[in-house]
């Protein structure tokens, strides 16, 4: 990462240094991703689509400890696996939206509220902008090479279901709450950096 572009890493103090944490991510390019496993402040578990599990990248992928999810079905070797990473004290990254797009966190699905509330992790918004300038991408997916990429990390916060309790409503309001919270940190992390 630090060979192809030119990050900028900011608040990754606010990451705790032990305990299960959840890191939501915004997903706009292809390299969010790597790119936050490649400056977090601890190693990263994400769920990864399995067509990315292909010729020698999966072991490698494996070998670093990432997740594979089938998104056609409600996988549940892949959640086991997630919960599995918090239970042990780990990091767990999660794209919020699910796939790539604008990275807005406008459309979040359920699964970052059911693994925060499942397993009592704390989530630690991540922003990651990259250059909107358009001249000079050899694809249009990635950032331009040397570019400047910040990575803000927010403030760690609790979702935890009122009551505690995990019924579908419960989801749903924390789902909301997330969303504001993670909207809010990518408001201020665009204010900060400029992007």
């Amino acid at each position: 990462m630090y060979g192809l572009w030119k990050p900028r890493v900011l608040g990754a103090w606010r990451v705790p240094t032990t305990g299960p944490v959840i890191l939501a991510v915004n997903h706009s390019h292809n390299i969010d991703g790597p790119m936050l496993m490649g400056t977090a402040p601890r190693p990263v578990h994400f769920l990864i689509k399995k067509e990315a599990f292909v010729g020698p990248l999966d072991p490698f992928l494996r070998g670093i400890g990432q997740l594979k999810v089938d998104r056609t079905t409600a996988d549940r070797t892949a959640i086991t696996n997630a919960l599995g990473v918090l239970e042990n004290g780990g990091a767990l990254g999660i794209f919020p939206e699910g796939t790539r797009g604008e990275g807005d966190f406008a459309a979040l699905r359920a699964g970052l509220a059911y693994f925060a509330v499942r397993s009592g992790a704390p989530i630690v918004p991540v922003a990651v902008l990259g250059s909107t300038e358009r001249r000079g991408r050899l694809v249009r997916a990635l950032p331009p090479l040397r570019s400047r990429v910040d990575v803000v990390f927010g403030d760690p916060f609790e979702a935890a279901a009122v009551g505690g309790r995990r019924t579908r409503a419960a989801l749903d309001a924390a789902t909301a709450r997330i969303q504001a919270r993670l909207t809010a940190h990518l408001e201020e992390a665009r204010r900060f950096t400029g992007r």
